[in-house]
């Protein structure tokens, strides 16, 4: 097992595995928020391609919020584990729907800051995070990244449970993950430092490789 020192660290592990991209036309690096986007910011780097956000907000269970029953992306998408939000009632669903519809709304208008809505038409997106636990979020990031025209998905994280692996490669093109323990646990246990990434965090990397 890895544990990178910091996210910036993850994306250079990462930007390694994804040198095939470079040169080629009409990619862009989509950085999951929060946490997604300092790893993104170094393979866009790393590519010498365009940086952007996807906001996608996971649908935690009411009484353990780190575990997802599903998940929301711009465009009115909505992608549910049917499993594990079988244990919830249409009221619960209702009530975390609302709550995270509200802060989507809010970080799309903060970090869009004016710019126009995301267009991926005919680009080939890289989809960047932090790590892949469930893939709830990045599996609605997939669908996203489809609605917005992308014409190629590829998720992209440094590490990730084998169960998410394994559903992305069904969802996606491309599925670029540097590890995949056989026994995963928290993403944050593979990092040093997985301190809570900021607002200004996130904008400040979007103005840097504007």
């Amino acid at each position: 097992m890895t544990t990178y020192r910091d996210r910036e660290e993850a994306g250079r592990t990462l930007a390694d595995r994804l040198t095939a991209l470079i040169g080629e036309p009409d990619v862009i690096v989509l950085g999951l928020v929060r946490g997604g986007v300092p790893v993104a910011r170094v393979v866009a780097e790393r590519l010498g391609a365009p940086l952007d956000v996807l906001v996608v907000r996971k649908l935690g269970m009411p009484q353990a919020r780190e575990v997802a029953f599903g998940a929301l992306g711009p465009g009115n998408v909505r992608v549910l584990n049917d499993i594990v939000a079988g244990q919830l009632s249409a009221d619960d669903i209702a009530a975390v729907v609302h709550r995270e519809q509200a802060e989507l709304e809010r970080r799309e208008q903060l970090y869009r800051a004016g710019r126009p809505p995301l267009d991926l038409t005919g680009r080939t997106a890289v989809i960047v995070d932090d790590g892949l636990a469930t893939g709830a979020t990045a599996r609605a990031a997939v669908q996203v990244a489809r609605h917005l025209g992308a014409r190629r998905v590829v998720v992209a994280v440094p590490v990730g449970s084998q169960e998410a692996y394994e559903m992305l490669s069904a969802e996606a093109d491309q599925v670029v993950c540097a590890q995949h323990p056989p026994e995963f646990m928290a993403v944050s246990t593979y990092y040093e430092d997985f301190h809570e990434v900021a607002d200004q965090e996130v904008t400040e990397a979007l103005t840097a490789t504007a």
